[in-house]
């Protein structure tokens, strides 16, 4: 529906339209899903709104924005960037899958920008639920947490169901908490251990949670 022009006050309706009804961001004008990760440097939430991002730059002194869904054509990621642009955001593209085991070398190029990245920053997936998750999760364990404290930003608090294909994310900690937590650090075993693949083929999920998370929660 959305062309990507936000140059006209037609393509700013359309882009609010697609947003709002498209998008579903009529669900998150009232709802946030916002939680620090770690308290007064990392901050996650579903996808914010342009007035909502301004809101929380201005509490929470947010230097940078990752955006968990990468690059797409809807309204808004178009008006999330121009916002973030006008509040003098750093802004990072950093996409992850939210049914699928992690990239291993998206895992090392969210490392690297969490080394040089400004904060306090504030990552975002669509709903909050998932990747934002799946990344706090591995900021957590970046900074020296453990894997039990990463999956609890994969909980039910956040609308992660992990009895679904979403659970795949859950698999991870939880295979890198049985192979090598206390025994290697986490970034070596992403580098030389972690399989993919592996994870792939062994993780099974709920027909049923599935249908409820996808369909009926419409999580992206």
């Amino acid at each position: 529906m959305f062309k990507g022009d936000l140059s006209t006050r037609r393509g700013r309706v359309v882009a609010w339209i697609d947003s709002l009804f498209i998008d579903h961001a009529v669900f998150r004008l009232a709802w946030s899903n916002l939680a620090p990760v770690i308290p007064g440097k990392v901050y996650r939430c579903n996808h914010p709104t342009p007035r909502r991002l301004a809101r929380l730059t201005r509490k929470l002194g947010l230097k940078t924005l990752i955006n968990l869904r990468g690059r797409t054509r809807s309204g808004s990621d178009a008006l999330s960037r121009e916002a973030a642009a006008r509040l003098g955001l750093a802004f990072h593209d950093m996409a992850f899958e939210s049914r699928g085991a992690p990239h291993r070398d998206r895992i090392l190029r969210l490392h690297g920008i969490w080394q040089t990245m400004q904060t306090p920053a504030i990552l975002h997936c669509k709903s909050g639920a998932d990747r934002a998750g799946l990344v706090a999760g591995l900021i957590v364990l970046f900074e020296g947490g453990t894997a039990a404290e990463a999956l609890k930003q994969l909980s039910w608090r956040f609308g992660h169901v992990r009895q679904s294909k979403t659970g795949v994310l859950d698999a991870f900690f939880l295979r890198y908490q049985r192979e090598a937590e206390g025994r290697k650090p986490f970034l070596d075993w992403v580098r030389q251990d972690y399989d993919e693949a592996a994870l792939r083929r062994e993780f099974r999920a709920n027909g049923l949670a599935s249908f409820v998370n996808d369909w009926v929660l419409a999580h992206e």
